[in-house]
């Protein structure tokens, strides 16, 4: 017999051998027939694979992270057959599971290609196939027959990742006629899936690399429910309209420009100014919490890089380095600020009493991503960093991580992100080898942040191994408006640098030891920043970040005088605007405002004018009534004031 640890803690026992839907039918039929697949001690697994000893097991159904990753890696096999089934000869690549949904990568060959227009025939084929109820079944292979199977059906991009694979460790997935290389895990069969919708193709390099053949992506996502399906799409569509690509141009925050080269922004007049608001938000908040602002180079010596190891990481796949007129010097687009900081920390020597030292710098930097992978703001080749570094003694690292967090939710309750996870990432207590870094450390930095993180009153997950090789850290999780995740903020803990930067300080027993340094940007990327807060808000900027926060709309020429004066007077008050004198219409005035999402509309005529007020409308809200202009100031900040707490 074998004993059987479930989530609650409840232990029961069966014979070994015992599968995940006999552990689910034992508790109830309900969630056996729910049940996708099972998690046994950490790992996912097929709903009917034997449990051969004693586990931790927890049922997964649609509800579950790794449920739904299932499904959809399933789906991503139904989506293959259905290709090889409507066109024969086509090669297969990868079909993973996404966060939302699944893809496909596929060889059409010469003279084939696949369009949105061909997707209602290749779902039509996915649900008939789903509705065959067959059956995911697993086998092992040995590497000599896993060749010789795909060789003889000529699939080269199979043969290639079968050559990277050890033999023994080589599985094969059918359902119906489909074969598939794969690891698994599976739904037991293809009945679940009742709705389905492909979303888009694009090109991919195989193995994403710009030197090998360029294949046909199809993107899909599925449900268990045709209703699901429907509420996805129409969240979808709102995402659309959200579009930080869409809204960037139509508000003329930023463009891109194919001689500037892909992947460099060009920040426009309002962009900037959106810009300049979010860094003079944190370069205050930074000085108020004791940060010391620098500025470091564009460019370092290839020698800096290869110091630090970001050569070995970047140098490749990056942009080239600099050649100079002296022979043999080389220097490198910057790929990371912390190298440049680990030299300021280096320029005197540093007592015990000096730290923590926080050096903070929005500094922008440069990584050659590949074209395929450029996105908007999201994923460009050069962004700018609200980069800092700490460098502290060991017993200072839990409350420097509680000031950060502090810093953290400041910036997020600002800027209305209030769905939020924080996942510390630790080591992984199986294999040490692949970290840096005493026991001893390691113990310290990560009880530090777990307990930085319990004293705030986070909402946590722990993940083991997600560490980086130089120390733990602690990234913060974030849904959207429409309830998509993205990372915002981290923190890290970094054992690496200090050690080859040779960086340190003089104990209190005159004895010379290592600082710990610490990583931190709580908006990341500024360019990715400002996508997700666009697409979160719809343009809808927080009223303290608004570009232009007001647009003063005479009813015609005979009030811009008094349009004028009351512009000066918001403006002696620091509030941002503009005049609208056009020979247009009010109603035009005020359409055309909208749609430019200006937070206050003040219409100013005759009665205005003659009472000194003001006939103020909100974005989204409408009218508001006529008010003095001295009380709109006032309802103006104190509005301000309440998003800044």
């Amino acid at each position: 017999m074998i004993d059987i640890t479930l989530p609650d803690g409840s232990v029961r026992q069966f014979e070994a051998g015992a599968t995940g839907y006999d552990v689910a039918a034992s508790i109830s039929e309900g969630l056996a027939r729910n049940a996708l697949a099972v998690r046994v001690d950490g790992e996912v697994r097929d709903l009917h694979r034997p449990i051969d000893q004693s586990s931790k097991l927890e049922i997964l159904t649609w509800n579950d992270a790794g449920g739904k990753m299932t499904f959809w890696h399933s789906s991503a096999h139904l989506l293959a057959e259905a290709l090889e089934d409507l066109y024969p000869g086509v090669k297969l690549g990868i079909g993973p599971a996404i966060e939302n949904g699944f893809y496909y990568d596929i060889d059409l060959g010469e003279g084939r290609t696949i369009s949105t227009d061909d997707f209602p025939v290749i779902e039509k084929k996915m649900l008939e196939l789903a509705k065959q109820k067959s059956r995911f079944e697993c086998r092992p292979v040995p590497k000599a027959e896993a060749v010789a199977y795909f060789t003889e059906k000529d699939d080269p991009y199979k043969l290639d990742l079968i050559d990277r694979l050890e033999d023994g460790s080589i599985t094969f997935y059918q359902q119906g006629n489909f074969v598939d290389l794969c690891r698994g895990p599976h739904l037991p069969d293809t009945s679940p899936i009742k709705a389905i919708k492909l979303l888009n193709v694009a090109g991919a390099y195989w193995r994403g690399d710009e030197k090998n053949k360029q294949l046909t992506r199809i993107y899909g996502i599925t449900f268990p429910k045709a209703k699901e399906l429907t509420e996805y799409l129409e969240k979808l569509e709102e995402a659309k309209r959200r579009d930080h690509r869409k809204l960037g141009k139509e508000l003329e925050l930023f463009a891109f420009s194919e001689k500037v080269g892909a992947g460099l922004p060009l920040w426009l007049p309002k962009g900037t100014a959106l810009r300049e608001r979010l860094e003079q938000f944190m370069r205050k908040a930074q000085i108020k919490s004791g940060y010391l602002p620098v500025v470091t180079p564009h460019i370092g010596s290839k020698e800096l890089y290869v110091t630090s190891g970001h050569y070995e990481k970047y140098g490749a796949d990056s942009f080239q380095p600099i050649k100079t007129p002296n022979p043999g010097e080389e220097f490198f687009l910057k790929p990371m600020n912390c190298p440049h900081h680990c030299e300021i920390y280096k320029t005197k020597p540093r007592s015990y009493r000096d730290l923590p030292l926080r050096l903070a710098e929005f500094g922008t930097v440069y990584r050659y991503e590949q074209s395929g992978e450029l996105h908007g703001l999201t994923r460009v080749r050069g962004f700018t960093q609200d980069d800092a570094h700490i460098f502290c003694r060991p017993d200072q690292v839990k409350d420097e991580f509680k000031k950060v967090i502090d810093l953290v939710l400041y910036v997020f309750r600002a800027l209305g992100f209030e769905d939020y996870t924080a996942q510390i990432s630790l080591r992984d207590p199986e294999n040490k080898t692949k970290y840096i870094g005493s026991d001893e450390n390691w113990a310290l930095a990560e009880s530090a942040i777990q307990e930085a993180a319990a004293e705030k009153g986070l909402p946590t997950i722990t993940e083991y191994g997600e560490a980086a090789f130089y120390g733990p850290k602690l990234d913060f999780m974030v849904r959207d408006a429409l309830g998509r995740k993205w990372q915002l903020g981290t923190i890290q803990v970094d054992y690496n640098l200090p050690e080859r930067f040779d960086l340190e300080y003089v104990a209190p027993d005159n004895s010379r030891q290592r600082p710990v340094m610490l990583h931190r940007a709580p908006f990341g990327s500024l360019e990715r920043f400002v996508a997700v807060l666009i697409e979160h808000c719809a343009g809808n900027f927080p009223l303290w970040l608004a570009p232009e926060q007001f647009a003063i709309l005479p009813i015609s020429e005979k009030y811009q005088e008094y349009a004028q004066q009351v512009y000066d007077r918001l403006q002696g008050e620091e509030l941002r605007g503009s005049i609208d004198n056009r020979d247009e219409k009010i109603g035009r005035k005020i359409r055309d405002a909208e749609i430019s999402k200006v937070p206050y509309m003040l219409i100013v005529g005759e009665k205005e004018q003659e009472n000194g007020q003001v006939s103020v409308r909100r974005h989204g809200e409408g009218d508001l009534g006529s008010l003095p202009v001295d009380e709109f100031i006032a309802k103006f900040q104190s509005e301000v004031a309440t998003l800044m707490k």
